[in-house]
């Protein structure tokens, strides 16, 4: 595994944090704090002009045919500054599912939409009181000619309101396994759709969002292939949410170093107590190995490995560590940690979100055990 980032990576990782800073510091961030549309458009056009919104599109499609590796630079960054952005759900998940279809026109029309930043496809996944296994997959979809009509409910769909069109995961059997689920393209404003704004804990842009009836207008996979597809594509995204977390991580304990080193009591600043100097070496030990275990995740992906037991490590322990990070800093921080008008609190809050969505602890354990015990 080569560690070191090459001229272009360094130069790729400059230009997006130009870009966030730019467009989307933290008082962006503040501001969009439960907003219905969630992003700033202009950051929008920016990634686009950069080609980062087509990262893992190839470039046959309109894409970047950038490498992981790129792509867990670009989402290092996006750790770094909270970026509020519809891209992992519509640039990762959407793209990732539709580029694995079968259905030639439709990735020949909807990939250069969404690597152009035209269009914004959510993935609706997540259903009330289920979990990330098949068996979570409950909205049935019944056949209606060549597509199918869905009617159940998705909860934590990102970025809905500002969507043209919903990625569902529904089911066309009565069972629980993964051989009866499609994926299916539905129009965000089709017949039947309803949709409810969520408050969560990062404050970001989620929706409960009900189908009645709806009409499709696409299959990206038919049964006994979506699972399989949905399972690859969100390995791709449990490895670029390492990346996320590790960069999140890494600012929080910036933060924290910084105000240690500056606030004073007793005299001397904190950092001179041996107590708070050690929990920012734990916390920089394990904010080291995060980093670390995404690079090698990123990197195996591009060497045509497989990242399925790699990848729910990489996020369960960058996860992990963003969480224990900031929860060290707010301490650190002391009563003013808790308070708004710190940003530490921000990181605080999405470094929960992120262990929350998009393959939980839970699920994430379950996958590397079963890795491991086959």
């Amino acid at each position: 595994m080569d560690m070191d980032f090459t001229p272009e990576q360094d130069m790729l990782r400059d230009s997006v944090r130009r870009t966030c800073e730019r467009h989307a510091g933290l008082d962006v961030v503040r501001k969009l704090e439960n907003d219905p549309v969630g992003y700033p458009p202009a950051l929008w056009s920016a990634l686009a002009d950069l080609g980062v919104l087509g990262v893992l599109i190839d470039e046959e499609y309109g894409g970047s045919g950038m490498t992981m590796v790129d792509a867990a630079v670009i989402y290092e960054e996006f750790g770094r500054m909270l970026v509020p952005s519809p891209h992992f759900v519509s640039c990762v998940l959407a793209a990732g599912l539709v580029g694995r279809s079968a259905n030639d026109q439709l990735k020949s029309t909807l990939l250069p939409q969404i690597a152009s930043g035209e269009s914004i496809v959510t993935v609706a996944a997540l259903e009330p009181d289920s979990g990330y296994s098949p068996a979570g997959v409950q909205v049935t979809a019944t056949a209606d000619g060549d597509g199918y009509r869905l009617s159940g409910t998705k909860l934590h769909v990102p970025f809905a309101q500002a969507a043209s069109h919903l990625l569902v995961l529904a089911r066309a059997d009565s069972g629980r396994d993964a051989s009866g689920i499609v994926a299916v393209l539905v129009e965000a404003g089709a017949t039947g759709v309803s949709l409810e704004q969520q408050l969560t804990v990062a404050s970001d842009a989620q929706f409960k969002v009900s189908f009645d009836n709806t009409p499709t207008v696409a299959v990206v996979h038919g049964a006994g292939d979506a699972w399989d597809a949905w399972h690859t594509t969100m390995l791709d995204g449990a490895a670029l949410q390492a990346a996320q977390a590790a960069g999140g991580a890494r600012a929080a304990l910036e933060l924290a170093a910084n105000y240690a080193n500056t606030r004073e009591q007793f005299d001397k600043p904190l950092a001179a107590f041996q107590a708070i100097s050690h929990y920012l070496a734990d916390a920089a030990t394990a904010v080291d190995g995060a980093e670390g275990i995404a690079w090698e995740a990123a990197w195996e992906r591009d060497q045509g490995n497989s990242i399925s037991r790699l990848a729910p490590m990489a996020k369960s322990f960058a996860g992990q560590t963003f969480r224990n990070t900031t929860a060290t800093a707010v301490q650190i921080f002391g009563g003013n940690g808790f308070t708004v008008e710190f940003d530490i609190q921000l990181y605080f809050r999405r470094a929960k979100s992120l262990q929350l969505n998009n393959w939980n602890d839970r699920y994430l354990n379950e996958l590397i055990a079963a890795d491991v015990l086959t």
